[in-house]
């Protein structure tokens, strides 16, 4: 017979949460522990709900101090909180658990969000939310101690569920499928007695969770018990910064659902219904005076949010653009890459190995060009079509036409630059207006960009370059000019400034109105970027500086600018000055690889065209003979780039050896017979 198995010691385990916390090695946090958070950790587990409430209440005022709140998370607060505090039969003790877990949330990292989130606080939240659910419909008219009980929860909770949205998208996905988590949040919005401060933070949080997510968009829209979408649309025109806040919701959802100028939603919804709500309020804002014009935004944090959301519009406008089909539309990317002229070579081919496959390549391309003389191949066809596509054709602009199949970028245009060009040149008081500021020279820069992707060399466009080009020069004159007269300090506010200048000059594609001396700022700029670059590579400050972006850095930026002012029709001397100057930049051995790059893109741009005025200044100044010496040494540049360290510089410089070859090649076959 078989022995019967004996029960092992530690078959029973003990709950490891239980397990007694190590007192801190620290004499003064041990002190701290004995005198403060023990006993007030007892009286929260006390079976007295005074003593419990006290203690709930009692923590949430020093969870704020960070010794007491490691200390109160070393002794398992959470787990205490979570399974006995917010199901407390005393709703003031509720309510303090709550605003422990809300407080947690706002002095800890994100990590603590999926910490709470793997603990299932959402099934917690849940049953919160329903009970609010319950006593809002339920009991219309509350009692001041209800409205206090219910409005603090109700904080604590929309708090917990955007800064959970935020740490994590699995976590952001599990909040938009449980829908009484969404109904709360929809009663919160038709609620006419949800104080100010409450509805402002259920606002908030709806722009978190609605932000590139169809699944919410789509709930809005369907909600019929609380009408959710209707009463959004209705605070759009209320006023204050319930509007700018329903604005933000209302142009996402908008974004998910694909609700475009070209496919507008229910009664033609679309994010043009938003600009002049949002330029409405912008216009009110007085920044320095502390207060606005009746229905204004006081907060400086609302009037950033008006400016996101105008930014974000203005980049999402491409996207509108894109989808309508506009003729001629996206002939120039926004980092207005020439990817050169299309031939059999393969794509994966080294680009250091194209154009003659050895060091005798040139004379093998001053063999093709005595080729060339006795007739025309395919190939010569191709690269002049490639030119083409990359100059754009010299047909004249039509005289008709406006932007009414655009109203998204009619209201931009016309209601919303003009207040953020006002907001470029608020006086600065303090931190805030200077916040203000960048958030309005953001919005312009995106803008801007949108605008610039556009080919605007084709008649089919006129009307768009019509409508923009006086708002684009307005810009210039009104926001770009006074920074750069200005010889500001402030490298931050001095890059944004450039980046918005390069937009704007290259949407105007030439018009740009300047003097004959203002782009020489953008040289000057240029050079002194250059020397504070060097001086902090020789003092070691260079690591940081090389992980970020090559392409987006000030240099760049102005070498772009200058490229722009230099098109045709701009004047020849400020053309011939931007000339001489990419050509001693790509002369110069020190140039990075990235601003190399950016100044051929430049020269490709500005004298691709034979027909051009301008084409005379790189035959007289000689800058084909430039380019012929910077081939090889190109290539030397390539070989120094680590493809797995900096795979996109390293693509972009073999990329630039390639189309430098045809570009040589082009200009050679269409010299002016005396060059020949």
């Amino acid at each position: 017979m078989g022995k019967s198995r004996r029960n092992r010691g530690h078959a029973n385990r003990t709950d490891p949460i239980a397990k007694p916390v190590k007192p801190p090695s620290d004499p003064e946090l041990a002190a701290l522990r004995e005198s403060k958070i023990l006993p007030v950790l007892k009286d929260l587990r006390s079976l007295e709900t005074k003593s419990r409430t006290a203690a709930a209440t009692a923590i949430a005022n020093i969870v704020t101090d960070t010794r007491c709140r490691k200390l109160l998370l070393r002794e398992q607060v959470v787990h205490t909180v979570l399974t006995e505090t917010l199901t407390d039969n005393s709703p003031d003790g509720r309510a303090a658990g709550w605003e422990i877990l809300k407080l947690l949330v706002q002095e800890e990292e994100a990590d603590f969000c999926v910490h709470l989130y793997r603990l299932d606080v959402l099934t917690a939240i849940e049953h919160a939310a329903k009970l609010i659910i319950e006593t809002l419909t339920a009991s219309p008219k509350l009692t001041k101690a209800e409205q206090r009980l219910v409005w603090s929860i109700t904080s604590s909770l929309l708090s917990l569920l955007t800064a959970l949205a935020l740490a994590r998208d699995e976590i952001l996905d599990a909040i938009v499928a449980n829908p009484t988590i969404l109904r709360f949040l929809f009663r919160l919005v038709s609620t006419p007695s949800i104080p100010a401060d409450e509805f402002e933070e259920a606002l908030t949080c709806l722009t978190t969770l609605t932000e590139d997510n169809l699944p919410i968009g789509q709930a809005i829209i369907g909600d019929q018990e609380t009408r959710c979408y209707d009463e959004l649309l209705k605070l759009k025109a209320a006023g204050g910064p319930k509007t700018v806040l329903a604005c933000g919701v209302l142009h996402n959802v908008f974004s998910s659902l694909q609700w475009l100028d070209h496919s507008p939603g229910q009664d033609g919804a679309c994010d043009a219904i938003l600009v002049p709500s949002l330029s409405q309020a912008l216009e009110q804002l007085h920044p320095g005076v502390g207060k606005t014009n009746g229905h204004g935004v006081s907060s400086p944090g609302i009037t950033q949010t008006a400016l996101e959301i105008l930014a974000s519009i203005g980049t999402d406008l491409q996207v509108t653009l894109e989808k309508g089909n506009r003729p001629q539309f996206g002939a120039g990317k926004a980092d207005d890459e020439w990817n050169g002229i299309e031939d059999d070579v393969a794509p994966e081919a080294d680009a250091m190995e194209v154009d003659g496959g050895s060091e005798n390549g040139d004379d093998a391309s001053e063999k093709d060009i005595s080729d060339d003389e006795s007739g025309e191949s395919d190939s010569d066809i191709d690269i002049e079509a490639d030119m083409d596509k990359v100059t754009g054709a010299d047909e004249p602009f039509p005289e008709e036409g406006n932007i009414d199949d655009l109203p998204t970028l009619r209201e931009l245009i016309h209601a919303a630059v003009p207040q953020l060009i006002r907001l470029t040149n608020i006086p600065i008081t303090g931190e805030e207006d200077l916040a203000i500021q960048y958030h309005a020279f953001s919005a312009l820069n995106n803008i801007a960009w949108t605008l610039s992707c556009i080919e605007f060399a084709n008649g089919e466009n006129a009307n768009i370059f019509a409508a923009w080009a006086p708002a684009a020069k307005k810009i210039w004159q009104k926001t770009i000019l006074p920074v750069l007269e200005s010889d500001s300090n402030d490298l931050n506010l001095v890059t944004l400034v450039t980046g918005l200048a390069w937009a704007v000059s290259k949407s105007l594609n030439g018009n740009t109105p300047i003097n004959q001396t203002q782009h020489r700022k953008f040289i000057t700029l240029y050079r002194v970027t250059r020397n504070h670059g060097r001086d902090d590579k020789m003092d070691g400050h260079d690591e940081a500086e090389e992980q970020e972006d090559p392409f987006q850095s000030l240099g760049v930026k102005c070498i772009g600018v200058l490229g722009s002012l230099a098109r045709d029709p701009a004047p020849l001397e400020v053309n011939r000055d931007v000339g001489v100057f990419l050509m001693t930049l790509l002369g110069h051995p020190e140039t990075p690889a990235a601003e190399m790059i950016e100044a051929l893109n430049q020269v490709y741009d500005i004298y691709g065209d034979e027909e051009h005025g301008c084409d005379q200044v790189f035959w007289n100044d000689g800058f084909l003979k430039h380019l012929e010496e910077l081939l090889p040494r190109l290539k030397t540049v390539a070989k120094g780039i680590d493809k797995r360290k900096a795979e996109e510089l390293r693509t972009k410089t073999d990329e630039a050896i390639l189309n430098l070859g045809r570009f040589i090649k082009y200009k050679k076959k269409h010299a002016p017979k005396e060059k020949r």
